[in-house]
C-alpha cells in the first residue's frame, strides 16, 4: 500500500456482485464519502475534505441489480487496473444452507491477488464467506453474522469462526478485518475510519449518522435454537419432544424413557445429526425461553430460572451469561428498553 499523505484520500474499493445487499453496499459508499466533510459542512468549524476516494467494483462494467433490484453501476472491472489503498466486501444475501463455491472463481483469484499486491481486506457481515472461499481465512479466526455459524463449519472448517464477536481480525498485519451481523458495516465503517483518519473523525461520523459501536458483540442478538435438516427420524422426535418439555428439570432421564435406544447411542446420533450434544441442546431451549421471559415480563431472575427448568440460580446465571455475553438483569435492560422505545415512538406517532 502506498504511504498516504494528509491531503490524499484513501482508495477503496467497495466490491459488488448480484448478492450483495444494496444497503450495506450504498451505506458504506455514504458514510465514507462523507467523511472529512459532512460534520465540517454541518458544523463550519473546519474546512472540508474528502478523505476517501471510493469507488465500486463488480466483475465487469455492466450495470446490474444486486439484492432487492437495487442497481448498481460499476466505476471498474476485476480485470482494471484498479489501483486502491483498501477493499471491502459487503454483506451478501445468501441462505444459511446455501453455497457460493463455483460461482465466482475468477473473483476468487482476484481478491487473493489484491491481498498478496498489500491491499487490506475488510468484510461485513457474510462478505466473510467471500473471503473464506477466498482461501485467505484459512487457519484464522474469523466472524459473520451469527446465523451463518452451521455453515462455516459445514463448508469452511479451516476457519476459526468466533459469532460473538462484532469485529476480528485475522492475522497480526491486521489486513484481514471480518465484521459480524447485518448493522455490523457501521461498526466497520468507524473502524476503517478512525484508522485511516483519526479517532476524532470516527466520533463525528457516528454523531452524524446516529451510529452505534456494537461494544456487546453479537450474542445478545443470536437465536440459539435452530432445526438442522437431518433424515436422523429418531433424533428429529427428540427434538420435538424437548422443545415441549425442556423445562422438566429431570429432561434428559425423562427422554430416553420416550426412545427405545442406550442413552449413550441417542448422544451420539444427536450430535451426528445436529452438530450440538443432547445436553447443549436442551440449554439453547431453556435459555432461549428466558430470554423471551426477560424481555416480556418483571418477574425476578430466580422465577425465570425455575420457569425454565434450573433450580442452581447462580448456574443459570453463569450459563445465560457465557451463551448471550450478558448477565439476565443486563439482558433485560437492553431488550426491554427497545421495546419501551418502540412504545413510546407509536404514543408519539398517535399524538
Amino acid at each position: 500500500m502506498r504511504g498516504l499523505g494528509p491531503d490524499q484520500p484513501v482508495r477503496v474499493l467497495l466490491l459488488a456482485i448480484p448478492e450483495t445487499s444494496g444497503s450495506a453496499l450504498y451505506g458504506m459508499v455514504d458514510v465514507l464519502m462523507a467523511t472529512g466533510n459532512i460534520w465540517q459542512t454541518l458544523v463550519g468549524d473546519a474546512q472540508p475534505k474528502r478523505r476517501f476516494d471510493v469507488r465500486i467494483v463488480s466483475i465487469n462494467k455492466e450495470p446490474f441489480a444486486c439484492g432487492h433490484g437495487i442497481p448498481v453501476y460499476p466505476a471498474c472491472s476485476i480485470e482494471d487496473a484498479c489501483e486502491a489503498d483498501l477493499l471491502i466486501l459487503p454483506e451478501i444475501w445468501l441462505g444459511p444452507e446455501e453455497s457460493i463455491r463455483g460461482r465466482y472463481d475468477a473473483l476468487m483469484a482476484w481478491i487473493q491477488s489484491k491481498y498478496r499486491e498489500g491491499l487490506a481486506i475488510y468484510s461485513a457481515c457474510s462478505g466473510s464467506v467471500l473471503l473464506a472461499e477466498s482461501g485467505l481465512l484459512n487457519n484464522c479466526e474469523a466472524t459473520s453474522h451469527w446465523g451463518y455459524q452451521a455453515m462455516f463449519r459445514t463448508h469452511y472448517p479451516q476457519v476459526r469462526f468466533r459469532p460473538e464477536s462484532n469485529l476480528v481480525f485475522a492475522r497480526p498485519d491486521q489486513r484481514l478485518v471480518t465484521a459480524g451481523g447485518t448493522t455490523s458495516w457501521h461498526d466497520l465503517a468507524l473502524h476503517i475510519i478512525a484508522r485511516y483518519v483519526d479517532v476524532g473523525e470516527a466520533l463525528r461520523i457516528a454523531k452524524v449518522y446516529l451510529l452505534k459501536w456494537h461494544s456487546e458483540g453479537q450474542l445478545p442478538f443470536a437465536g440459539l435454537v435452530r432445526r438442522t435438516p437431518h433424515a436422523d427420524a429418531v433424533v428429529r422426535r427428540c427434538e420435538d419432544w424437548l422443545s415441549d418439555h425442556f423445562n422438566d428439570p429431570h429432561v434428559i432421564g425423562h427422554l430416553m424413557t420416550t426412545v427405545s435406544l442406550p442413552e449413550r447411542t441417542l448422544k451420539r446420533r444427536f450430535k451426528a445429526a445436529t452438530g450440538t450434544s443432547l445436553i447443549e441442546h436442551v440449554q439453547n431451549l431453556r435459555v432461549e425461553a428466558a430470554k423471551r421471559l426477560l424481555e416480556e415480563q418483571n418477574q425476578p431472575v430466580e422465577d425465570v430460572a425455575h420457569a425454565v427448568g434450573y433450580e442452581d440460580i447462580s448456574f443459570f446465571r453463569r450459563l445465560f451469561k457465557r451463551l448471550t455475553g450478558l448477565t439476565p438483569g443486563e439482558y433485560r435492560r437492553m431488550f426491554q428498553s427497545l421495546v419501551v422505545s418502540g412504545e413510546a415512538d407509536q404514543s408519539i406517532a398517535v399524538l
